[in-house]
């Protein structure tokens, strides 16, 4: 039966291999789909990696420094430095925007570190090339996704930063890649206002009579100071000592500073479950299209390369031939058809995977559900053609 499938193939080789190539790219397709996921969930992870925290202290009542906007003191890491259990406490804002560098512009995840040395939380854990940020100001580390060079001039809102090393692999949980900089120049980038704005500002105020009060000389610009600077951050991180648990550690400082902290698990929750939650929803949209769309190639394939034979059929059906032998021989021919459409699936994937923009993350367990899924989707796109083979009169190879 193996050599009659064959034999059929062989007749047909063209239209067999044409058509897999056809089914292999779109099958490819839903593989890359599948590792566009994977690589979304791998960035969320990747970006708590990156952070070296064990703990993430917020604003009271958000969700944390990568689902929405956060804001606590920048003195407040001094409190939480005292708590018991706590080794590392560490300032850090996070700052999605455009980086220029001349007329290029990089979409890219501005943090800001505090200062101190590297191995602290929210520094990059590692670098490629160059050196890690040594001054309080004007000095970048930047991942090699941006583009940028040691010895660039990158330009992040009105000033000006040398890049002075090179990481990998530090991305946003969307994938934008890292700019590391002065947690005091990510404070002047996110928070502080333009010159235009305080000049506005300051106008505003001198017109309101409760900052114009006979007797109280510098109230208006002490206002205008308080308006136009800001002693914020996004989040606090906290690395806690070995023999500690982080629920010991983050209760004190949910009770006492009244904040909002979460530990790894729960930060991996919301990166996941929130964050890409309507991502994930999209992509297993579109699994099921293609997967619905490989069905029905399939399916015509089969049924034309079935009704193409109807004569041979019937011939076989006049010389005895069971009907389990017509079915299994077509059931052969679909399934080989599915094999030759995943080999090309998965050398097309793992050739566009790194040049596709979103990171890809092809995992071996997806490729062999997919191989099974393909063979599945075979078997029962085959059995229309079964059906009307089965159908076949024996008479119509002698009326023919």
């Amino acid at each position: 039966m193996i050599s009659l499938a064959g034999r059929d193939i062989l007749h047909a080789w063209g239209k067999f291999i044409f058509t897999g190539i056809g089914l292999g790219l779109l099958i490819g397709v839903t593989l890359t789909m599948a590792g566009v996921y994977r690589g979304m969930v791998d960035d969320g992870k990747v970006l708590l990696d990156a952070s070296g925290a064990d703990l993430w202290v917020v604003q009271k009542g958000t969700l944390g420094p990568y689902a929405e906007s956060s804001s606590v003191p920048d003195d407040l890491w001094r409190g939480i430095r005292t708590v018991a259990g706590v080794a590392q406490a560490a300032n850090v804002t996070y700052l999605t925007m455009q980086v220029a560098k001349g007329d290029k512009d990089v979409r890219a995840m501005v943090v800001g570190i505090s200062a101190g040395e590297p191995g602290q939380p929210g520094w990059p854990p590692y670098l490629v090339a160059g050196r890690q940020i040594t001054r309080g100001h004007y000095e970048a580390v930047a991942d090699v996704a941006t583009g940028f060079r040691p010895g660039d001039v990158l330009k992040i809102r009105r000033n000006h930063y040398t890049v002075v090393g090179l990481t990998r692999r530090m991305v946003s949980s969307s994938g934008d890649p890292m700019v590391f900089i002065p947690v005091k120049d990510a404070q002047e980038a996110q928070f502080l206002k333009d010159n235009d704005a305080i000049l506005m500002q300051r106008r505003r105020a001198a017109a309101n009579p409760a900052y114009n009060q006979p007797g109280v000389p510098g109230l208006l610009d002490a206002v205008v100071a308080g308006q136009t600077s800001n002693h914020s951050v996004n989040a606090v991180l906290v690395r806690i000592r070995p023999g500690f648990t982080p629920q010991q550690v983050a209760e004190p400082i949910r009770r006492w500073q009244r904040l909002t902290v979460y530990d790894r698990a729960q930060m991996e929750g919301i990166l996941i479950g929130k964050l890409i939650a309507t991502s994930a929803m999209q992509i297993a949209m579109f699994l099921v299209i293609l997967a619905i769309v490989c069905a029905a190639i399939v399916a015509f394939i089969i049924y034309s390369l079935t009704m193409d034979k109807i004569r041979e059929i019937a011939v076989l059906k006049l010389i005895g031939t069971r009907n389990r032998t017509i079915a299994a021989m077509i059931l052969q021919q679909a399934l080989v058809l599915g094999v030759i459409g995943f080999v090309v699936a998965k050398i097309a994937a793992t050739f566009a995977a790194p040049i596709f923009p979103k990171y890809v993350l092809l995992v071996p367990a997806d490729s062999i559900a997919g191989f099974f899924a393909v063979l599945a989707i075979c078997v029962l796109a085959s059995i229309v053609a079964i059906r009307m083979a089965l159908k076949v009169d024996p008479a119509e190879a002698i009326g023919g």
